[in-house]
């Protein structure tokens, strides 16, 4: 009987790094996420977690070293190739358009997915379907007509996992989702962080320990801008490096 094929990994970066003046926030990270995993990164405050997802999602460029997604080399591609690749990146400081309704902030994202080709129905009913699909999803229907800036910080957050999941990702990046939610509303996330991760791959930078526990396949912890360890939650929270440098840190 022959062995099963090794599946290839979605997400792979070999020796990235990037350096701000004479700072390395991201040091010769090797790195890779397998396809429909929930994979989360932690670490304490300035480990560079939002740096290298940053780089992944091509909002800045390496210093050095090679990203690779689904088998391509994209680590010269441009912020919106990497859109139209699959990868949506929700930003840890919210990037809604505060002037524009709610039903219209996912609305750009819908018609971004129209223009590219990756809807079946390119018409206007798609885009207003589209829309809500994606707002009922965040619990956010109800809101659709005011502006997004009126928004509570939390809310707004919602929208731009909304306007994320309106792209259609293969990879969905979350950098502090739970920021400014509630308990009832944290536990919603993580139905539907479980919800979306049944269709596309989630990559997931999340200070709440509890949230990354029930969700994450693996943990991947950074300190100082390298891999410190790597694993299963369990494995994550025996590990005495991971416990001196942060979960017992009260970082």
């Amino acid at each position: 009987m022959s062995a099963l094929p090794e599946m290839s990994p979605l997400l792979e970066t070999r020796a990235l790094s990037r350096d701000f003046g004479g700072l390395r926030a991201v040091d010769r990270v090797d790195f890779s996420v397998d396809p429909g995993e929930i994979r989360a990164i932690i670490g304490p405050n300035g480990a560079g977690k939002t740096t290298f997802v940053s780089l992944v999602c091509g909002r800045l460029a390496p210093s050095s070293g090679t990203i690779i997604f689904d088998g391509a080399d994209i680590t010269a591609l441009p912020a919106h190739r990497r859109v139209r690749l699959g990868i949506a990146y929700t930003f840890q400081i919210t990037s809604v358009y505060a002037q524009l309704s709610v039903f219209d902030n996912v609305a750009l994202a819908v018609q971004r997915t129209l223009a590219d080709g990756r809807s079946k129905d390119p018409s206007r009913g798609r885009l207003r379907t589209g829309v809500t699909e994606a707002l009922e999803r965040v619990g956010l229907a109800g809101r659709a007509s005011l502006p997004a800036g009126q928004l509570a910080y939390g809310h707004q957050r919602l929208l731009e996992v909304a306007m994320g999941l309106a792209l259609k990702p293969r990879l969905m990046i979350l950098d502090e989702p739970t920021q400014g939610l509630g308990d009832g509303e944290i536990e919603n996330f993580v139905a539907l962080a479980r919800e979306i991760a049944a269709n596309a791959t989630v990559l997931l930078i999340e200070h709440n320990m509890d949230v990354v526990m029930q969700l994450a396949d693996r943990i991947t912890v950074l300190e100082a801008g390298r891999v410190l360890a790597e694993g299963t939650p369990d494995a994550i929270r025996a590990n005495e490096a991971v416990q001196r440098a942060y979960l017992g840190g009260g970082a």
